[in-house]
């Protein structure tokens, strides 16, 4: 089935919450960083009906809804995008509300903010919202657009939890159920600066069939007809795919010991560059010569 509508996720630092959203600085403007303004004029021109796009910013995954909310359309006013406003759903009955059913029925783009994927998901997942959600976006001229934790849930299998450092030892890596936008593949956000290659690498080795994808601060991927990938934005997206594994001991060790594999083939993306999931294959994009 060919997919109707367009999925954008970032890697964050539309705002510092990713997972658990700890640190946050009591000044809310420290929190968030919107003049990323090539990726967000991006969302506006690839919507349906670009400034006058009615756009629905859903704050479910973050701890400060109401600060994080309003900022957000601030960002898109900046950029002439005024049909912006912020969707509140905290608790999960509020996802079967027909006012709130309606509001997602007419818009054009989501926008998922940051903050704890498990939160989103645990939230709005098989709801009727999550149902007319999958619904327009396979069927309509419709975007779903997510950074950090709201990119993170996009895909069918999610990461919601592993430390950094202890990534690669087995076990420590948790993947559960996401909201089922894109299949056969899973995502990291905060990718480079957080260090994250090693629970995406731990993701793939224990499903070699599903493609890993890290995402740099202040980067992301546009991707059309369910298919077709483009880098967007400043940093660096990685591809990991798990196919051409030779070996690895993970079937052999206990849980908590170093992980081994043996020839995990990695692409490294930037702005323009494509990737298609279909053939698993990539091309670099002369940059001097894209308008």
């Amino acid at each position: 089935m060919e997919i109707q509508g367009k999925l954008i996720i970032i890697g964050g630092a539309v705002d510092r919450g990713s997972f658990t959203e700890k640190n946050l600085d009591k000044d809310i403007t420290k929190n968030l960083n919107f003049f990323e303004a090539g990726i967000l004029k991006r969302i506006i021109n690839e919507s349906k009906h670009k400034e006058l796009s009615r756009i629905e910013v859903i704050t479910t995954a973050s701890v400060i809804p109401r600060e994080i909310g309003p900022e957000y359309i601030k960002a898109f006013g900046h950029l002439g995008a005024n049909n912006a406003d912020v969707l509140y759903i905290e608790k999960r009955e509020q996802a079967s509300d027909p006012i709130v059913l309606e509001r997602l029925r007419a818009a054009d783009v989501v926008m998922f903010t940051g903050g704890d994927q498990l939160r989103l998901t645990s939230i709005l997942g098989g709801t009727q919202f999550d149902t007319i959600l999958l619904d327009k976006y396979r069927n309509s001229e419709f975007m779903y657009a997510g950074t950090s934790a709201g990119a993170a849930a996009a895909s069918t299998n999610m990461i919601y939890q592993g430390s950094s450092s202890e990534a690669l030892l087995k076990g420590e890596v948790k993947i559960t159920s996401g909201l089922g936008l894109i299949d056969g593949v899973i995502i990291d956000t905060h990718f480079v600066k957080r260090g994250r290659i090693g629970r995406l690498f731990q993701a793939v080795v224990g499903n070699p069939k599903v493609l890993g994808i890290g995402l740099g601060e202040d980067t992301g991927l546009l991707i059309t007809n369910g298919l077709q990938m483009e880098a967007i934005g400043s940093g660096l997206v990685i591809v990991v795919d798990g196919r051409e594994i030779k070996d690895t001991n993970i079937t052999q060790i206990a849980l908590g010991k170093p992980i081994s594999i043996n020839h995990l083939v990695t692409h490294v993306m930037s702005k323009y560059d494509k990737f298609d999931l279909d053939t698993r294959k990539m091309s670099i994009q002369d940059t001097q010569h894209v308008n």
